[in-house]
């Protein structure tokens, strides 16, 4: 391949896997799996970039491609919220069949005409749950009542907080394991990578599987970069980017089965609480909230009918 895309991405794997599948002359990358807050990348092409200003950088040409988080999203694309919203896929098999059907191009385009990025694909990162301290039993939103429930900053993602019962409070993810032993919050929720890489289950006692959040990314690229590639080079990299998606997401989905067994030998309870209650209780939130008066008409209902 002819090209070159500088600036690149700002995960690990995201490097090697990319740069392996242009197959880069005097390249050399080791793929290892970073937690999506921090980065260890092993080639110099790779720029590390504070999360959350991964849109702002590529939109300034500052970066090429990046895993854009969905709530950066929203105060550019107001009808990209819909994505980043609790239970909106049943589970991960049912998230990666709505990508394929199709229902989601109409709102794909005016993400990338309004934020001027080319979403190549959305990547799982696993499937959010509760992490707390204390041993009070959770089974429905009731009994999250007035837990000081860490979430990232960033209204979309206070309101998740919101939305499941708690009291939502925004720590740095740095800081979160700090916040957790000093008792600044009562909780946090990830997917298990995440709370396994940064600790979390030293400082906490349960998980309660909510599985309120199939957390994915969308894996993009700046308009403008993708506008200088000819349209052999565009397949090229929409090629890589989907062995990239499957690559990562194979990494991933082994966690997600294994690691539940490793946080009960860490002594955390590990249980299930009433999901139905949840969904239905956060399903509303949403329903009456601002957020969904910017969703797609019909949207929802389509995103329901994929089996």
């Amino acid at each position: 391949m002819n090209f070159q895309i500088k600036n690149l991405i700002r995960t690990g794997l995201s490097t090697a896997a990319l740069l392996l599948c242009f197959g880069v002359n005097g390249v050399s990358a080791q793929v290892e799996l970073v937690s999506s807050d921090t980065v260890n990348p092993s080639n110099d092409r790779a720029t590390l970039f504070k999360q959350g200003t991964e849109l702002n950088a590529m939109q300034r040409g500052n970066l090429d491609m990046a895993p854009v988080a969905i709530p950066d999203l929203y105060n550019q694309v107001p009808e990209s919220s819909i994505l980043s919203a609790a239970y909106l896929y049943r589970d991960y098999d049912h998230m990666r069949k709505v990508w394929a059907s199709g229902v989601l191009d109409e709102l794909l385009a005016t993400i990338q005409e309004k934020a001027k990025i080319k979403v190549l694909t959305n990547v799982y990162i696993g499937t959010r749950q509760v992490n707390l301290k204390g041993d009070k039993v959770i089974k429905t939103p009731a009994d999250l009542a007035g837990v000081k429930l860490r979430m990232p900053g960033g209204e979309v993602w206070q309101f998740i907080g919101e939305a499941l019962g708690a009291n939502p409070t925004p720590v740095a993810f740095t800081e979160v394991y700090t916040a957790l032993q000093t008792g600044a919050v009562d909780g946090q929720d990830n997917p298990f990578t995440g709370t396994k890489v940064m600790k979390f289950y030293e400082v906490t006692d349960q998980i309660v599987l909510t599985n309120h959040l199939v957390a994915n990314n969308l894996f993009s690229i700046s308009q403008a970069t993708w506008d200088k590639l000819d349209a052999s080079q565009q397949s090229k990299v929409q090629e890589c980017s989907i062995k990239y998606r499957d690559a990562w997401e194979a990494v991933v989905s082994e966690q997600d089965s294994s690691l539940r067994s490793f946080f009960e030998a860490e002594g955390l309870k590990v249980y299930d609480p009433d999901r139905e209650a949840f969904r239905s209780h956060v399903q509303k939130k949403y329903m009456e909230s601002k957020y969904a008066k910017d969703w797609p008409a019909g949207l929802v209902e389509k995103i329901n009918a994929v089996k």
